[in-house]
């Protein structure tokens, strides 16, 4: 039997691909947890769990003793609990995930980034500059770091765009389970770059390293996410 954790985040990944796909419209109401419990075979807190993280994401609010609805225009936010590709938070609050790459080119890592990787200071990387978007509005910018030892004889630059995990599942097989991230708030006129860069100065920055489960480390990613666009939530429970 799948434990409770599993159940209350699968069930709120179906509800967000509902949502996602319009079978609930913007201002309408939920069915009451008796009725999900009843559709998705599982108990009331089971589902109420569930609606817990989709209200931490933002896709509906809960009126107590009214119901639950769903939020009009959602902003995008992502729950910090769990790894999930910016693409697929982005989708999840219904807008249109959209990346741009700025560059992409191999390099030795700095001292600062072996440091950070734990990994010697010859290690040659691909290093990704991205513009991540939702409905062509920017959301963050991105300076990713990916050990060229990872990637195939026969990889091409130009053939990596949109989301980076969807590359590491689709291309190489591998699927980041396991994350470490420190989450800061940076102010600076220097992040970024595009025709956007001098109106942000404030931003919060994800600084992530991502590995997959046997241990190997696939990607060092530094996020900055514009100020009041794209926000991080953690849901907690005893």
């Amino acid at each position: 039997m799948a434990r409770k954790g599993t159940l209350v985040s699968q069930i709120s990944k179906d509800l967000r691909s509902q949502l996602a796909a319009g079978e609930y419209t913007p201002g309408s109401r939920l069915p009451t947890e008796s009725e999900l419990g009843s559709t998705f075979g599982v108990s009331r807190p089971t589902i109420r769990a569930a609606l817990r993280e989709l209200e931490a994401l933002g896709l509906v609010r809960t009126q107590h003793g009214v119901g639950t609805f769903v939020v009009d225009k959602p902003a995008v936010r992502a729950g910090l609990e769990r790894m999930e590709s910016i693409t697929d938070s982005i989708r999840a609050t219904g807008r249109e995930p959209g990346m741009v790459y700025a560059s992409r080119l191999f390099r030795t890592v700095l001292p600062d980034e072996a440091a950070r990787m734990g990994v010697p200071g010859d290690t040659e990387v691909l290093e990704l500059r991205r513009t991540i978007l939702a409905d062509g509005e920017v959301m963050a910018y991105s300076y990713d770091l990916m050990p060229k030892a990872i990637l195939p004889p026969d990889f091409d630059l130009e053939e990596l765009e949109g989301s980076i995990f969807e590359f590491l599942r689709t291309r190489l097989s591998i699927l980041p389970d396991r994350g470490v991230a420190e989450v800061h708030a940076v102010a600076s006129n220097h992040v970024g770059w595009g025709t956007e860069t001098s109106a942000h100065n404030l931003f919060v920055l994800l600084n992530q390293l991502h590995y997959a489960s046997d241990g190997r480390l696939v990607l060092y990613s530094r996020t900055y996410f514009i100020e009041g666009r794209y926000s991080f939530e953690i849901m907690r429970r005893n």
